[in-house]
């Protein structure tokens, strides 16, 4: 019993220097400060009030209004339609709630989740101070789930945005947010883990995984570290009922900020590509033949003729380890800094070939609009134009020639020069063939995409664009 009674007043003593300012495990960090206790009683009382008090400020509540699916039905629009089933006058709307942050009080720039405001017809932004704002959706990109709104207020607090970089696994967070529509609310936790990405949750994925309890409504809200700093947009959680079990994840500032500094520009994020058209990871005996320092990188398996990376000099084997400064441990990390460098600008990659290391610069082109092609109008995807791929490129898929900004599809995340690889699961070759299979679909349909180089997954509710 000794060693567990150490072990426990160890741990006990850790986390009281930690909260009274004594000691921090975390170098450089500012303690919590302490406050003092209640008359009669001696000491500090530990305390987390006043990192929150610097920060709850810039969180903020978001409400929205979305159409019904039953008003987009045309049935609805016929009057005896309406008296004969007692159907109301008006289209019904949902409500939902989220949260937010202020990250530029000057301009009145709060960062959400695109699901947070998906589709909404009207975003009422409430402070903590209880005033009402009507937001202006600036941009928005579900492959982030990264969405950026405007209030048309003064006297707002922004919340001071920090590096994710740095963070470290075991470092202590907050998450405040709106969870259950409750009111705002404060938890805590630590770092579990780093560059989470596979999860299917995102098409861009590199999130902090956090056990902060993060449930329903905190979407959008902020994680914070113990200097007050934003160094996360709460986005998701896994638990088999909805609720909070421990894992909840974030979307790290340096991907945030980046997919802002697009929104706020742009509208949306412009995404181009290298020429890389498939990229795998690094396995152990890749690792020993390349002469690798560690079983990490991005392994090139697709370059395409005449792309900038075959101009480049890039081949099929070459190992990816670094992009733009940053180490390059998986594929999804080369994926994410593709997708996150505007077009236009250079990436600049650390390549490992036959055991020799190698620095190429390549810039990011917009993906070239296929000429000559036949645009289809397909009913179940309104708003769209496809074209089949022609057999001679030798590659699978159906061109996405334009998108409708106003319409649904657009809505779901669609755009133009997009390549639709799959339905469900399931390859397409023909705008037929897109047709049959959203008609085949149940309650959601899968868009399986490849947007410039990379792999993006759009899922969206069946008849949200007369079955999209």
């Amino acid at each position: 019993m000794k060693p567990v009674r150490a072990l426990l007043l160890a741990t006990s003593t850790s986390l009281l220097a930690l909260f009274t300012g004594q000691s921090l495990a975390q170098p450089g960090l500012p303690a919590p400060m302490p406050r003092q206790a209640a008359p009669g009683l001696s000491g500090a009382m530990p305390s987390l009030a006043p990192v929150v008090n610097q920060t709850a400020a810039g969180v903020v509540n978001i409400s929205t209004l979305t159409r019904s699916a039953e008003s987009d039905n045309p049935m609805f629009n016929d009057p005896f339609f309406r008296r004969f089933f007692g159907a109301p006058e008006r289209p019904r709307e949902a409500q939902a709630s989220g949260s937010g942050v202020i990250v530029d009080a000057a301009k009145g720039y709060v960062l959400t989740n695109h699901h947070v405001v998906k589709g909404a017809t009207k975003i009422v932004v409430t402070l903590r101070d209880r005033r009402e704002f009507t937001a202006k959706l600036i941009g928005s990109d579900p492959a982030t789930d990264i969405a950026l709104v405007q209030i048309p207020a003064e006297r707002l607090t922004a919340v001071k945005v920090g590096e994710s970089d740095a963070l470290q696994v075991g470092d202590y967070v907050l998450a405040i947010g709106n969870p259950f529509g409750v009111g705002q609310t404060v938890t805590s936790g630590i770092v579990s883990a780093l560059g989470r990405a596979g999860l299917n949750i995102e098409g861009y994925e590199d999130f902090i995984q956090t056990d902060a309890s993060i449930n329903p409504g905190n979407s959008g809200g902020a994680l914070i570290n113990l200097r007050g700093e934003l160094i996360g947009i709460n986005t998701a959680i896994i638990g088999p009922t909805g609720g909070n079990v421990g894992i909840g994840f974030a979307v790290p500032t340096n991907m945030a900020m980046r997919v802002m500094d697009q929104l706020a520009r742009f509208g949306e994020v412009k995404r181009g590509g290298i020429g890389i058209a498939a990229v795998g990871e690094v396995t152990q005996d890749i690792a020993k033949e390349q002469k690798l320092p560690a079983i990490e990188g991005a392994v090139i398996n697709t370059v395409i003729s005449g792309s900038p990376a075959d101009k480049a000099g890039l081949r099929k084997g070459d190992v990816v380890l670094n992009a733009n400064g940053r180490p390059v441990r998986t594929g999804y990390d080369l994926r994410n800094q593709q997708g996150l460098t505007p077009i236009g600008q250079a990436l600049d990659l650390t390549v490992m070939r036959n055991g020799s290391q190698r620095h190429v610069r390549i810039t990011i082109e917009t993906p070239a609009r296929a000429q000559g092609l036949k645009p289809e109008k397909v009913n179940e995807l309104p708003g769209t134009e496809l074209a089949s791929i022609p057999k001679e490129l030798n590659r699978r898929g159906v061109y996405v020639l334009d998108v409708d900004e106003s319409s649904e599809a657009y809505q779901i995340g669609l755009r133009e020069n997009d390549i639709l690889l799959g339905i469900n699961g399931n390859y397409v070759s023909s705008p037929q063939e897109v047709r049959r299979a959203i008609r085949e679909s149940n309650r959601f349909v899968v868009f399986n995409l490849l947007r410039g180089d990379n792999r993006i997954d759009l899922r969206a509710r069946k008849g949200a664009s007369q079955g999209a």
